[in-house]
Order: structure tokens, then C-alpha cells, then sequence
């Protein structure tokens, strides 16, 4: 008992750590890091800061956007104070009854950074006025209307640019939680479901993979973030997708596939990382925009396929069932890729191991009314 107890224990800790290590989030998140970069190098984001602060996260938009008003309305502040105890303006320096200052009402520290504060944000409630007898005071009133205005447009441009990100567009694109392996027209095809969660298109779509994997060289080196390129197809094409429906993409498993020495029972073994993409451009803004998403080899089920989610009612008008987007079924399918291609009628249902404890049917219409895309 206490042997099966750590059989799982260890299974348990092995998928953890699979999951945990993987490069590309099911989000879409990168998981690397950067290290040993030269000090030097930190200034390239400086002389970037555009990027640099819409890349940044909210907090810190945020802060920085509190602090540049603060900031300002303080340094100037201090400013108009120096101005106003050059003229002997303050209250402390006893100014003579008939003495015209160079900013009315400014008589200490806390005067000139309200002064400061309307002037910049062009409040101007009348009790604070520059008068003209100062020219310095005047220079310094045009420096500080500049350099407020330059702030303000800065920093809405930072906001409304990280409002905009193409990225928040690839949060209503959605990939099935798990990849199936089945026969689908008259080939050994492996199938991941992606859906448009709007209703408005992402024009000139294209979806592609790569499979990450550590392979070893005939000269001895270990390549730790190998390449494969994925082909991925639907039944209209691969390029140019009519994104209007939830589809159904699909990768022909055949000699030159890399999942061809695979078998149902090896599957899992194996140490490897599916990363699919999809580029498009968002019609409702023409922002161009990649959503990604990752399968390690416990998202992939051999022997199943996706529930249909798409029907027509009588009317004539479809209807899409997103309670079944990641549901399957169990299919006939053979043990590996070559029993497919080499040994006729080796199929077999697979169940053991695979079960989907979720899985529920759920009648979507009438079976006349079915319609497949």
C-alpha cells in the first residue's frame, strides 16, 4: 500500500512540475527570465521609456502618474516661493503697506504651492495673480504652462495606449483547456478547438505551432529549446480563416510529423511543449494582435474528440453551445500513428486513463438540424 501511496505521490509531484516549468502559459504568458545583463544595457529602456512605461504594470503607471503632477506642482511651488522672498513678498519679511508684490496673496510656502497647483491645471479661482512687475516671474508662468501641458499629454497618451493594448483583444479568444487525438477524414489528426468569444472578426487570421522539445545532436550537444514547426489546417484552408464560429483546427500526424513515433501508451511520457498561435488583425480597431496558448502531453487525449457545438434552429439561425467547447467523446482510433497508416482496421476504443470526469451530453437541437463546420 504504502508503495502505490508513493507511486502517485510521485506522479503527482512529476505533473506539478511539468506544468509548472512550461514555457508558454495556457494565457499566453511567457515563463523565462533574463540574467547576467550588462548594467549598461538597463539604459536601452530608458532611451525607449515610450515602451518602456506602456509595458509597465498598472501600479506603477499609476504611481509615476501621481508623481509627476505632485512633483511639479511642488518644484514650481518652491519656485514661486524663491520669487516671492526675492521680492520680499512673505509675510515674515514685514513688507511695507504700499509694497506690490510679484504674485498677490503669495506670502509663504503653502500660497505658492496652491499658486503653483492653479496655475499648472489652469484652475484660477482670483484670489492668486501675477502681476507684471517681475519679469522672472513671468518667464517662470510660461515655462510651467508648457511643461504641464507636455506632462498631461504624456501621461493620458501612456493610459490610453495601455487601454488599447492588442493583447486585451486576445482575452475574448479562447483555446480548448485540453488537444484530442482521432481520425478525422481519412487521417490520424491531432485537434485543438479555438472560439471567438466577439462577434466582431479578426481579419486575415492564421494559426501555426511550435513544439519545444530537448534533442540531443550527432556531435554530442544538447539543444535545450528545440523548434519544430506545426502545421495547423481547417477544413476551409489555413489562411485567411473565417473567424465568425468556433473552429476546429487540426494537424495531419504523418511521416514527417513529429508526433508519428508516438503511441497512445508513450504519449505521456514524453517531455515536449505544444505552443499554438494565432495572428490577426481586431476589426472594430485594425490593431494587429497574436494570441498563444501551450499543451504539454497530459492536455493531449488519444482517442477522442470534441463535442459539436454548432446547430441551426428552424428558423435558420445558428446557434453556438459553448457548454460543450471543451467537452469529447471517446472515438475509435489506433494505438499509434503507424498501425494507422501500415496495419488496416487496427482501431481500438481507448478509455483507461483518459476519461473526461466532466464530460456530459447535452442536446444542442435536433440531429436534423446539425450542422457541421
Amino acid at each position: 500500500m504504502f508503495e502505490t501511496l508513493n507511486k502517485r505521490i510521485q506522479d503527482c509531484l512529476a505533473e506539478r512540475r511539468s506544468r509548472r516549468t512550461r514555457l508558454v502559459t495556457k494565457d499566453g504568458r511567457c515563463n523565462i527570465e533574463y540574467g547576467n545583463i550588462k548594467y549598461s544595457k538597463h539604459f536601452a529602456f530608458l532611451a525607449d521609456f515610450w515602451t518602456t512605461f506602456v509595458e509597465i504594470r498598472w501600479r506603477f503607471v499609476l504611481f509615476f502618474f501621481i508623481a509627476s503632477f505632485t512633483l511639479s506642482w511642488f518644484i514650481f511651488g518652491l519656485l514661486w516661493y524663491w520669487i516671492a522672498r526675492s521680492n520680499g513678498d512673505l509675510t515674515w519679511q514685514n513688507p511695507a503697506s504700499d509694497h506690490t508684490p510679484c504674485v498677490d496673496n503669495v506670502v509663504g510656502l503653502t500660497t505658492a504651492f496652491l499658486y503653483s497647483l492653479e496655475t499648472q491645471t489652469t484652475i484660477g479661482y482670483g484670489g492668486r495673480a501675477l502681476t507684471p512687475l517681475c519679469p522672472g516671474a513671468v518667464a517662470l508662468l510660461i515655462i510651467q504652462s508648457l511643461l504641464g501641458a507636455i506632462i498631461n499629454c504624456f501621461m493620458c497618451g501612456v493610459i490610453l495606449s495601455k487601454i488599447s493594448l492588442p493583447k486585451k483583444r486576445a482575452k475574448t479568444i479562447s483555446f480548448s483547456e485540453m488537444a484530442v487525438i482521432c481520425p478525422k477524414n481519412g487521417t490520424l489528426c491531432l485537434l485543438i478547438r479555438v472560439a471567438n468569444l466577439r462577434k466582431t472578426l479578426m481579419i486575415g487570421s492564421q494559426i501555426y505551432g511550435k513544439l519545444l522539445r530537448t534533442t540531443n545532436t550527432p556531435d554530442g550537444e544538447t539543444i535545450i529549446m528545440d523548434q519544430v514547426n506545426i502545421d495547423f489546417n481547417v477544413d476551409a484552408g489555413k489562411d485567411n480563416l473565417f473567424f465568425v464560429c468556433p473552429l476546429t483546427l487540426y494537424h495531419i500526424i504523418d511521416k514527417s510529423s513529429p508526433f508519428f513515433e508516438m503511441a497512445v501508451d508513450t504519449l505521456h511520457k514524453q517531455e515536449f511543449e505544444l505552443v499554438v498561435f494565432l495572428d490577426g488583425t481586431a476589426e472594430s480597431t485594425s490593431s494587429a494582435c497574436q494570441v498563444r496558448t501551450s499543451f504539454i502531453p497530459q492536455e493531449i487525449m488519444w482517442g477522442y474528440n470534441f463535442l459539436p457545438i454548432i446547430s441551426r434552429s428552424k428558423e435558420g439561425k445558428y446557434r453556438v453551445d459553448f457548454s460543450n467547447f471543451s467537452k469529447v467523446v471517446p472515438v475509435a482510433t489506433a494505438h499509434c500513428a503507424y498501425c494507422f497508416h501500415n496495419i488496416k482496421g487496427h482501431h481500438h476504443l481507448f478509455r483507461e486513463g483518459h476519461d473526461n470526469q466532466a464530460f456530459e451530453v447535452i442536446d444542442i437541437g435536433d440531429a436534423s438540424n446539425v450542422t457541421k463546420m
